[in-house]
């Protein structure tokens, strides 16, 4: 049995604070975890390792004892006795809050059983991992709030969809990821929203942009020009002598602000001119007549 030195398990120095103690066990443990590293033996051995190294480091007076005799692990018998007799005075009653001399190791190491008596300590508690996913919605779907089910990891989640939310946006669905070790509280699931825009619109943030064709005379002379939105069916005005690539503001025709009920981006409209094709001999003749005006 050979002694086991869990700074270097843990890949920390000797002198490291409380709080690099936690950050390396916490990496470590995302690592080897069962759930990233299913049916490995070498992952599973490695991340009871870490979690063993972790109980005495993270604990002070576990970590005085270690520091103090760690190397001297044969002698760990006479050491137990005189922790626990230590223990003792402070707790008269005789309920020692250090390791309980049961059978159960609880996957410890021969090491650990013999230099802290063979206790059994429950393993350290630690978050479960993260789970993310991509769902896919279609352009339109988001211009209202509604609710949707969807699977992952082989359990169905309700989850409610704000309206306005944009391409690539990510939301956290606490305590929705993998369970969590020894007690320790399940992990995040992180959903990231893709929108597939099949529509003539282009989106930035809360305003909507479209390009929208208008004949020569309406552009000349003016007129009305109807185009579909996402809040139904439009009529602009169209002023006389619209130039082409001019473009107008709609107010409030945008989409929805994400989680402000009732407020809406802005629509704006480019009117691209078309000029006339395929003219009658009459019509150049009237086009002629203008140009020499």
């Amino acid at each position: 049995m050979e002694f086991i030195d869990y700074y270097k398990e843990l890949g920390i120095e000797k002198n490291a604070d409380a709080e690099q103690i936690k950050k390396a066990y916490r990496k470590l443990a995302r690592k080897y975890h069962p759930d990233v590293n299913p049916n490995d033996k070498e992952a599973n051995k490695k991340f009871q390792q870490i979690n063993e190294a972790n109980e005495v480091l993270s604990d002070p007076e576990k970590r005085k004892q270690y520091d103090r005799y760690g190397k001297d692990w044969q002698h760990g018998e006479a050491q137990q006795q005189s922790y626990n007799s230590q223990r003792q005075s402070h707790y008269p009653g005789g309920a020692s809050q250090g390791f309980r001399g049961d059978s159960d190791d609880s996957g410890f190491s021969d090491f650990f059983s013999s230099f802290f008596g063979g206790g059994k300590k429950s393993q350290a508690a630690y978050r479960g991992q993260d789970v993310n996913a991509t769902l896919e919605l279609e352009f339109t779907s988001v211009f209202k709030t509604y609710q949707q089910t969807f699977a992952i990891n082989g359990k169905n989640i309700r989850i409610t969809i704000p309206a306005g939310i944009e391409n690539s946006q990510v939301i956290k669905l606490k305590g929705h990821g993998n369970a969590g070790a020894n007690g320790g509280p399940n992990g995040d699931l992180f959903i990231t929203f893709q929108l597939n825009n099949n529509t003539n619109f282009k989106r930035m943030k809360n305003d909507l942009y479209l390009a929208q064709e208008i004949d020569l005379y309406t552009a000349l002379l003016g007129g009305d020009v109807t185009i579909n939105s996402l809040h139904g069916k439009l009529k602009l005005k169209v002023k006389p002598e619209t130039q082409n690539n001019t473009r107008i503001r709609v107010k409030g025709k945008g989409m929805p602000v994400y989680k402000s009920e009732g407020d809406f981006g802005d629509l704006y409209v480019t009117y691209t001119v078309m000029l006339p094709q395929n003219l009658t001999e009459k019509q150049k003749e009237l086009f002629i007549e203008l140009s020499k005006l």
